[in-house]
């Protein structure tokens, strides 16, 4: 019987990519879906989305858990093991629980003709078995790529959520944000909730929501969010929630929620949007969303680790997750310096990406990451010389390298951030984990 390292390992074989092997499409997982015989036995939420779609699970799946039921949320990548991709109540997937799964995969996969099935459509059908397994009342589905094609839009969502619409994945999606709007809105059903939490959602997806026939909820029109409109001690800590609910608009006074940055209203806003429309089939109380709201954790979402210098953990790797990192960044206060350790993928926007560092950045420690898709250290070096970013530049062979040399660099009063890629981030919390302090 194999463990899980082997069928991880299983898994990378079976496209000749391995783990980075794309081709969308959902034939191939309905094919072995039916021959596993699954079936949706409760409320399913989708997620897609440019940027957003981790928190906004995230929140979901620590309210329902406070609810009191049993939730599972599948999520990709993964930053340090793959069993957090599988989360069952917030914990990840046991080895046991994922090999049991894989084995039914593969059984089905050779019974349904040896499909060749990528990383990410095996990962799927093996969540929901997981799922089953455990008797979940709520799942939740992260999107991996897209929505239109992507393996999780083989289920069918009771509620379907865009959280963002920017330019990532052009290879894949399309060059512009209507091309990659109408992949998102794929996700979308007839007759069911339909939400996007983009202010500025693009024309094809409203016009795809519309032609499907789905309930479309747009923020700020259906639901959304108010800050205090002059801060004082009794409200500074607040925001107040609003969604309509047939004729009403109902409002809530909540406290801020546990993931930092201003951007964090908006998937909170509407992963609370989404609960409301399930309420017939999930119903949650306030005592579930408060704390639900406070307590939700996601590594690698502008993760400030506690100590000094203050370290910061953020997977943003395309232009507008990097632009609310930088926000965020100036509202954390004074520094002596800022040391990045940054490694990039060579399909994203890396000159557009870096910009909003503009000027923030003392000495980048650039790390070079492996595979086909990695970009050299050196490469970013030119890049970051050519837009006239500014800062030192030092060149490392990995993350975990570029991690020591800016530990080694910093003293007490600077600031680390490592971001870029969610490999950077991976290599990057190595480090932290196996130093003695």
């Amino acid at each position: 019987m194999k463990n899980l390292a082997d069928w991880l390992a299983h898994l990378e074989s079976l496209h000749p990519k391995g783990q980075a092997g794309i081709e969308l499409g959902l034939d191939r997982v309905r094919l072995v879906k039916e021959v596993l015989g699954q079936t949706q036995h409760c409320p399913v939420i989708i997620v897609g989305g440019t940027n957003g779609k981790g928190s906004t699970c995230a929140y979901l799946e620590s309210i329902i858990a406070r609810a009191g039921y049993k939730v599972g949320c599948y999520t990709s990548p993964h930053l340090l093991y793959y069993n957090e991709r599988v989360r069952l109540n917030g914990s990840s997937a046991s080895d046991e629980a994922l090999s049991a799964a894989f084995a039914k995969v593969e059984a089905a996969r050779l019974q349904a003709g040896n499909i060749a099935l990528t990383y990410f459509e095996f990962g799927t059908l093996a969540a929901w078995e997981v799922f089953a397994e455990a008797k979940v009342e709520a799942a939740i589905l992260e999107v991996g790529l897209g929505g239109r094609l992507d393996a999780v839009n083989a289920y069918e969502p009771d509620v379907s959520i865009v959280t963002t619409v920017a330019l990532d994945h052009t290879d894949w999606l399309g060059p512009d944000r209507e091309s990659i709007g109408f992949e998102k809105a794929g996700i979308y059903r007839f007759g069911k909730p339909a939400f996007c939490a983009d202010p500025h959602p693009p024309q094809t997806l409203l016009d795809h929501a519309v032609a499907t026939g789905a309930d479309l909820r747009l923020i700020g029109r259906d639901f959304g969010f108010e800050r205090p409109a002059a801060e004082t001690d009794e409200n500074r800590l607040q925001w107040r929630w609003w969604c309509r609910s047939g004729e009403k608009i109902v409002k809530r006074s909540l406290a801020y929620p546990g993931l930092r940055g201003p951007i964090q209203l908006y998937n909170a806003a509407v992963a609370l949007a989404a609960l409301d429309a399930l309420g017939d089939r999930l119903p949650v109380t306030m005592q579930a969303i408060r704390p639900g709201l406070i307590e939700t954790e996601l590594a690698g979402r502008f993760q400030v680790i506690p100590g000094k210098p203050a370290i910061v953990f953020d997977v943003g790797h395309n232009p507008q997750a990097i632009r609310v990192l930088a926000d965020n960044l100036s509202s954390m206060g004074f520094f002596n310096s800022t040391y990045a350790v940054v490694g990039m993928l060579n399909d994203k926007d890396i000159v557009g990406a870096l910009q909003p560092m503009k000027g923030k950045i003392d000495c980048w420690h650039l790390a070079s990451l492996s595979g086909a898709r990695g970009t050299s250290a050196e490469t970013l070096a030119g890049i970051i010389i050519g837009a006239g970013l500014g800062g030192e530049i030092v060149c490392h062979d990995s993350p975990a390298a570029a991690m020591q040399a800016a530990k080694g660099q910093s003293s007490e009063s600077d600031r680390i951030l490592a971001f870029g890629s969610f490999y950077t981030v991976a290599g990057a919390l190595e480090v932290l984990r196996k130093s003695p302090d």
